[in-house]
């Protein structure tokens, strides 16, 4: 698939590692002797060494070739429990970190952070906070970014052409409210935050080879609805603009006006994103997830993600419905952008 060319060609140029936090699940057994086989990557699997052969024989997977470390036997867990214990600066104890590093959500995490693995997949029985708390905990937001924030990326096959679009955020957060300081002082207006994750949304899709035209989405266009979230999707645009200024975006839109030429003609005759929009930023999370899957189900895309945002590190996680094909891809996607 061409969408993937590109992660392909990274992973050949520079070998990647990746770890497992679920090493005894047949998904994750799979996609891993899949990954091994076809020589993609190094893959690491978090779990009880025979517990996981056990379950690879049973399955019929081989991935001899994988590392299986347990973090109940792993000999420099003095050393990460105290680098934990430094990263989180007085919030854990040494005894709560070791507790917390018994579990492969927290282990995994600090393999990537001490170096060990390049970048960590998790998720097919841990929920997605399970996933992501360990990730703000110890990976920590990159430089600039205030929030960790999530996209898909659909993909189809339709009269002979691919098509890609993006859209975000459908998987972390819930919705938008302004951040305060003790005192009661906005430090990050929700409005930022929104911007920001269009922004981190756009850049997911450009690495895909999508040119970005984004659509800050509503149930209201240019001002034709009233309500909070309009006002929202609205100073978005203004936020968005003031952190990229070259980025085509607009909004806030309904979704017809986003991406039918008919409908802007009348709506927004004058917008560059109108009619063309190809990146779709919503408001809150109940119509990220509601969109993303309808075009999953009902417009025949195949979705990627969610891929996490704004992170220092490639962690990402997948659904629990997921399948082993659906963790393949996930995985290449993840040490792709290590």
């Amino acid at each position: 698939m061409a969408m993937f060319d590109k992660l392909l060609d990274n992973l050949k140029a520079s070998r990647k590692t990746i770890v497992f936090t679920e090493g005894t699940d047949p998904r994750i057994l799979s996609a891993a002797a899949r990954l091994q086989q076809e020589d993609i990557m190094d893959v690491i699997l978090c779990g009880n060494a025979d517990e996981v052969k056990a379950a690879a024989e049973a399955g019929g997977f081989d991935v001899s070739k994988a590392a299986v470390i347990d973090p109940a036997a792993y000999e420099d867990m003095d050393a990460m429990v105290a680098k934990m214990a430094e990263l989180r600066k007085g919030k854990m104890t040494e005894d709560e970190c070791r507790a917390a590093l018994s579990k492969s959500n927290y282990f995994g995490t600090m393999l990537v952070k001490m170096g060990k693995a390049d970048a960590l997949l998790g998720g097919a029985t841990y929920s997605t906070a399970d996933t992501v708390r360990p990730a703000l905990q110890i990976i920590k937001t990159k430089k600039g970014s205030n929030l960790v924030s999530s996209s898909f990326i659909l993909f189809r096959e339709k009269d002979g052409a691919e098509e890609k679009i993006a859209m975000g955020d459908c998987a972390i957060n819930i919705g938008y409210q302004d951040r305060l300081d003790k005192d009661g002082n906005v430090v990050l207006t929700a409005a930022q935050q929104l911007a920001e994750v269009a922004v981190e949304t756009a850049r997911t899709a450009d690495f895909f080879g999508i040119d970005p035209k984004v659509a800050v989405l509503s149930f209201s266009t240019y001002g034709s609805g009233k309500g909070a979230t309009v006002q929202l999707s609205h100073d978005a645009v203004i936020e968005a603009r003031k952190i990229d200024p070259e980025l085509v975006i607009d909004g806030e839109f309904q979704f017809d006006a986003a991406v039918s030429p008919e409908v802007a003609k009348t709506k927004c005759p004058d917008s560059k994103v109108a009619g063309q929009a190809n990146t779709f930023i919503f408001p809150l999370i109940e119509a990220g997830n509601i969109g993303y899957k309808i075009a999953q189900r009902l417009g025949g895309y195949e979705a990627y993600g969610p891929i996490l945002q704004g992170l220092n590190a490639p962690i990402n996680d997948l659904s629990r419905g997921c399948n082993a094909d659906e963790v393949y891809k996930m995985a290449i996607i993840t040490a792709g952008m290590a």
